[in-house]
C-alpha cells in the first residue's frame, strides 16, 4: 500500500520494523513486548477505541487499514488524526544488533522532526495494534508527481531539500531509512513533505557499521543492497538520486519489464541523463547514483552536509527550509480538516469499519460520511 506506513511483521530482521524503531523497549535479549497506552503515549492520558470516531478509509494493505479519525474524548477533542491498524498487537523484537537499552519515549523523541510523520498515541485491543498519527491531508507526493508528469527544477529542489534534512536527521540518530520513493512521501495541508513508512528502517547504523538485509523497492534500491555485500546510510543517498531522477524525468533511472532485468540494469548499466537537465542537476544525480557506495556523495562522515553544499541547492537557505519559512511550490486545495480529496477514491469510498474479527471501534462506521 502506498502513502502510509507499510509494515512486514514476517521479516527475519524484525528489529527493522517501524514499531521496533518507534515504540519498543530495545533489549539485548529476544523478547515479546506488549505495547500498552501506559508505555508509549506521550502524556498521562489513557486512550482507547472510545476516544476515536472513524470517518474515512485512507488506505488498505495486507496488514490492515489506515483510517481518518476524529478524537472525541480527552485532550485534543475534535482534532483529526490518521489511525493505522496492524493485525498483530504483540511483536517479537530481536535486538541482536543493539548493545544498549532505550526507552520507548526516547526513541520517539529521536525521530521527531518537521519532515517526519509524528506518532501521538498507541493502544491495542482485540489482538491488534492501533497507531494514532498526524493526518497528512495533502496526500502522497506520488499523486502530485503523477498529475504533473515531471517537476520543474525549482520544485524538485524544494522537495529534495526537505527530504535531505529528514534523512540527515535519521542518520544522525543511527537510523537508515531504506525505502525512499514517492509513495512514502506525504504532503501536509501546507504542502511540506513528511516521510512515512518506517517498516524497513534499521537502527544502530553508525560510521563503519553495515547490515545485509535485502529490502526496499527494487527501482530505488542501491546496488549494495541487491548484491547483499553490506550496506549503510549511503543507500539512502542512492535512493535520493533515483527519486530526483524520477521527479525530473518521469521515471526511475533503471527500469525494465521484470524484477530480474531491473536489477541487472541497476548493477550493470550506465546512467543515461536527458539533455534538458541543467549542469547542476546532472552532476548531483551522477554523484548520488555512483554504484560504488564509497564514491557516492553523502557517504563520508559529513553525510547530508556534503549534499547540502552541492551547487544544485545553491539557492536554498537551509535554516529557512528547516523552519518552514520557504513557501512550498504546491499547496493542496482543501475545504476542511476532514477533506480527503487528495487520497485515492478506491479507499475513501469504502465504508470505514474495522475488520469483523475485532470489536467495533466506533458507531460512526454504521453511517459512512459523504465522499469528497
Amino acid at each position: 500500500m502506498a502513502g502510509v506506513f507499510d509494515i512486514d511483521l514476517e521479516t527475519e530482521d524484525i528489529s527493522d520494523t517501524e514499531v521496533c524503531m518507534l515504540l519498543l523497549l530495545i533489549s539485548v535479549q529476544t523478547e515479546e513486548v506488549e505495547l500498552t497506552s501506559e508505555s508509549v503515549n506521550r502524556d498521562s492520558e489513557r486512550v482507547g477505541p472510545d476516544c476515536f470516531e472513524l470517518l474515512t478509509v485512507l488506505g488498505k494493505g495486507a496488514y490492515g487499514k489506515v483510517f481518518q479519525v476524529r478524537k472525541v474524548q480527552g485532550a485534543q477533542t475534535g482534532k483529526i488524526f490518521a489511525m493505522k491498524v496492524l493485525k498483530k498487537a504483540k511483536i517479537v523484537c530481536n535486538a541482536k544488533d543493539t548493545a544498549h537499552t532505550r526507552a520507548e519515549r526516547e526513541i520517539l523523541e529521536t525521530v521527531r522532526h518537521p519532515f517526519i510523520v509524528d506518532l501521538l498515541y498507541a493502544f491495542q485491543t482485540g489482538g491488534k495494534l492501533y497507531l494514532i498519527l498526524e493526518c497528512l491531508s495533502g496526500g502522497e507526493l506520488f499523486m502530485q508527481l503523477e498529475k504533473e508528469g515531471i517537476f520543474m527544477e525549482d520544485t524538485a529542489c524544494f522537495y529534495l531539500g526537505e527530504i535531505t534534512l529528514a534523512l540527515g536527521h535519521l542518520h544522525s540518530n543511527g537510523i537508515i531509512y531504506r525505502d525512499l520513493k514517492p509513495e512514502n512521501i506525504m504532503l501536509s495541508h501546507r504542502g511540506h513533505i513528511k516521510l512515512t513508512d518506517f517498516g524497513l528502517c534499521k537502527e544502530s547504523i553508525h560510521d563503519g557499521t553495515v547490515t545485509h538485509t535485502f529490502c526496499g523497492t527494487i527501482e530505488y534500491m542501491a546496488p549494495e543492497i541487491l548484491t547483499r555485500s553490506g550496506h549503510n546510510r549511503a543507500v539512502d543517498w542512492w535512493s535520493l538520486g533515483a527519486l530526483m531522477y524520477d521527479m525530473m524525468t518521469g521515471s526511475p533511472p533503471f527500469t525494465a519489464e521484470n524484477r530480474k532485468k531491473t536489477i541487472d540494469k541497476i548493477l550493470k548499466c550506465k546512467l543515461n541523463l536527458p539533455p534538458y537537465l541543467t549542469i547542476d542537476a546532472r552532476d548531483l544525480i551522477k554523484k548520488l547514483l555512483k554504484k560504488n557506495p564509497a564514491q557516492r556523495l553523502g557517504s563520508s562522515k559529513a553525510d547530508c552536509a556534503d549534499i547540502q553544499k552541492h551547487p544544485f541547492f545553491k539557492h536554498i537557505n537551509w535554516d529557512d527550509l528547516l523552519n518552514k519559512r520557504v513557501e512550498p511550490p504546491y499547496k493542496p486545495q482543501l475545504q476542511s480538516d476532514e477533506d480527503v480529496s487528495q487520497f485515492d477514491t478506491r479507499f475513501t469510498r469504502q465504508t470505514p469499519v474495522d475488520s469483523p474479527d475485532d470489536t467495533s471501534l466506533s458507531h460512526s462506521a454504521d453511517h459512512p460520511p459523504s465522499v469528497c
